[in-house]
């Protein structure tokens, strides 16, 4: 059986971390390590991190430079890279897990099977379900997209992608990179863990994060119509979603550079080549289970 560790960049996190730590605590498989990266925090993070680590010996805590301001991307990269470092070649598998979500206690014992059945899998997570209207409810992706919430890494398949750029949108971009060397990423659907707080919900409004959205688009090379596709759709659920093509058009004005990976930037185009078009509106509206990249 594969060992996992578990890193958790946390910013103002109080309420959270007990939960996860519960859950973390009745996984059927235990972590080697779980690193808590206290990131800039206001409130009793800190605290709290130093009592959870008191309770249990395979807590560490440590810090990273904040920013002050909630702030995605850069702070997160810089506070996983520096859990890297705390729990070091004690684990196979690398699990960057957000303080907001909690799991059923077989959710690390199954995810590490799903490596064990396939050696070119390299990045992985279960499924998010967010709460809606007092329902859990789950969210779909598409292709070989990966949720950031709890993302799994093979070893070998983060040296591969490391380093992680800090920017806003490196949730996309090692997936790119990972699939471009060879590597298969992908979310198991029926593996799933709850995501207590809405992805952005930190952002500036609704409409800073889908215009953030659409400029890490662009870095990333999205084909023009796959944006639009993408924004569409998500408009269904959020009409703020459209502002990833202002972000898009921003950027493109601007002529912003582009991320310098050709080989990733050339997988991207492939994966959202029209022929795939059908297969990937099925996915995103949960009718068709997505398939690894």
């Amino acid at each position: 059986m594969f060992r996992y560790a578990v890193v958790t960049p946390a910013r103002d996190e109080e309420e959270n971390l007990p939960r996860l730590a519960e859950s973390l605590a009745l996984q059927t498989v235990l972590p080697e390590a779980w690193a808590i990266v206290e990131n800039g925090s206001s409130d009793r993070t800190r605290e709290v991190a130093e009592e959870l680590a008191a309770a249990y010996p395979w807590i560490v805590l440590c810090s990273s430079r904040g920013s002050g301001v909630a702030e995605r991307g850069a702070p997160i990269v810089r506070a996983f890279t520096a859990g890297l470092r705390v729990v070091g070649q004690r684990a196979d598998i690398v699990v960057n897990v957000d303080a907001d979500v909690s799991m059923d206690p077989d959710y690390f014992e199954r995810l590490l099977a799903e490596f064990a059945a396939d050696p070119r899998l390299g990045i992985a997570s279960g499924s998010a379900l967010e709460e809606v209207d007092g329902a859990w409810v789950k969210r779909f992706v598409t292709g070989g997209t990966v949720w950031g919430a709890t993302r799994a890494y093979r070893r070998a398949c983060l040296e591969d992608v490391l380093p992680l750029e800090e920017r806003h949108g490196w949730d996309g971009l090692d997936q790119l990179r990972a699939r471009s060397r060879g590597w298969r990423t992908r979310t198991i659907p029926d593996l799933e863990f709850r995501h207590h707080r809405r992805e952005g919900a930190r952002d500036a409004s609704r409409v800073a994060h889908w215009r953030a959205c659409g400029e890490s688009a662009h870095y990333m090379g999205y084909r023009t119509w796959y944006l639009l596709a993408r924004a569409a759709h998500n408009a269904r659920r959020e009409p703020a979603a459209l502002a990833m093509i202002l972000g898009f058009l921003d950027a493109a004005a601007r002529r912003a550079p582009r991320y310098p990976d050709e080989a990733a930037r050339q997988r991207l185009r492939r994966d959202q080549s029209v022929r795939k078009l059908l297969r990937r509106r099925r996915e995103a509206l949960g009718l068709e289970a997505p398939v690894g990249e």
